[in-house]
């Protein structure tokens, strides 16, 4: 049956984080650093509005785009967190978390052969899905000497008349990374002389370290008009089961994307959409105190990195950092299999963000302090 499956889908690699974790799960006694979800389970509260909303018989489809309380509240948050204004009718869009809005967002605005820059270390679905939708993705890669901040040279560099669109994922997913106002200024004046879309994943807008909160881009002169931000509830308010996420952007291209989400989706699960709005009306301090956690966690596994003498920027995003293992010898796949074989320990090589990533390993912080101090000692053990 192999001669059925479509050449595109033959030729999309592995999941760089899934084929490691696969051989990870035979294994006994391993301690992992590996998963980007977070250990926290889901605020009871949003839980109990979930099941109130079974008990009330809410089991229906909702409309498409979402349920308008949902949407006015995204629509609200929006406004309150990010300064910008979407009209909750024709601007947002609930999707089955960030990942369908990525997908969507890209297959609304490529046609075969357009360009997509990708700003690398990156997600690891986003080059697949640029595939998938007939485009071309194009590496932008960033440095460490850099805290893996994308600059407007860097992506004017890329840019070719075949260029439909960059993707920018700041607060950074492996890196940990963030753009400050200044650096978001020029990447947006550089992008107003160009007719390009800015696909932008904000999911982990809300996990911030650091006096300054997240800027969205799309709050610059001239962005509103051509960004699609992407944003969800799996990350800030640990829902990640949950599957729920939203999309914001300019109408005609957001009217793009409900009509690939009405065929494929219907609507993103009723009981998720009661709980998300749970959420987002009364779950904000739940939010404040997990950051703290996190951030706590964060200045630990730091410390602990410098005392090992490994190399590591201070990442002030999301909640993974990204050291560097050059000083060792070993590319990143040699280091994570060498380490999981030897400590039990599992880690993502940081080639599976893109070749940019080779020397690097991503360690997420998303797990308790037990864990992240008995993974640290298995570590220091293999150094």
């Amino acid at each position: 049956m192999s001669s059925f499956v479509s050449q595109t889908i033959k030729d999309l690699p592995p999941s760089g984080i899934r084929k490691f974790f696969d051989v990870a799960a035979e294994m006994e006694d391993v301690v992992s650093l590996g998963v980007g979800e977070p250990d926290f389970v889901t605020p009871w509260h949003i839980r109990e509005e979930a099941i109130f909303s079974l008990e009330q018989r809410h089991t229906m489809y909702t409309s498409n785009a979402g349920m308008s309380e949902l949407r006015d509240e995204i629509s609200r948050y929006m406004s309150d967190r990010f300064g910008l204004q979407y009209n909750p009718n024709s601007q947002v869009l609930v999707t089955v978390g960030a990942s369908e809005g990525i997908d969507i967002a890209l297959r609304a605005i490529i046609n075969p052969g357009d360009e997509v820059l990708v700003v690398e270390p990156c997600f690891v679905s986003y080059n697949p899905c640029v595939l998938m939708a007939g485009g071309v993705a194009v590496s932008v890669p960033t440095k460490a000497e850099n805290d893996f901040r994308v600059t407007a040279d860097d992506i004017r560099d890329k840019i070719t008349p075949k260029t439909k669109a960059v993707m920018l994922c700041y607060p950074n997913n492996p890196t940990g990374a963030i753009l400050e106002h200044d650096d978001l200024d020029k990447i947006a004046a550089l992008l107003r002389e160009h007719e390009i879309v800015v696909i932008s994943d904000e999911i982990y807008a809300e996990l911030t370290y650091g006096d300054d909160p997240h800027t969205s881009i799309a709050s610059f002169a001239g962005m509103y008009e051509k960004t699609i931000v992407i944003n969800g509830f799996s990350k800030a308010f640990a829902m990640t089961g949950w599957r729920l996420g939203f999309v914001c952007g300019p109408s005609e291209l957001m009217e793009a994307m409900a009509k690939i989400h009405q065929y494929i989706i219907m609507c993103a699960p009723t009981i998720a959409q009661y709980g998300g709005l749970e959420a987002l009306k009364n779950g904000m301090p739940d939010v404040e105190a997990m950051r703290k956690e996190y951030d706590g966690r964060r200045r630990y596994m730091l410390d602990e990195f410098c005392k090992m003498g490994i190399d590591c920027f201070e990442a002030r995003g999301a909640f993974y950092l990204f050291p560097s293992i050059k000083k060792f010898g070993m590319g990143s796949e040699e280091f994570c299999r060498r380490l999981l074989n030897e400590q039990r320990l599992a880690v993502v090589p940081g080639t599976a963000f893109g070749a940019c990533g080779d020397g690097y390993i991503r360690c997420s912080y998303a797990y308790s302090i037990d864990s992240i101090k008995e993974a640290l000692l298995r570590l220091r053990k293999f150094i």
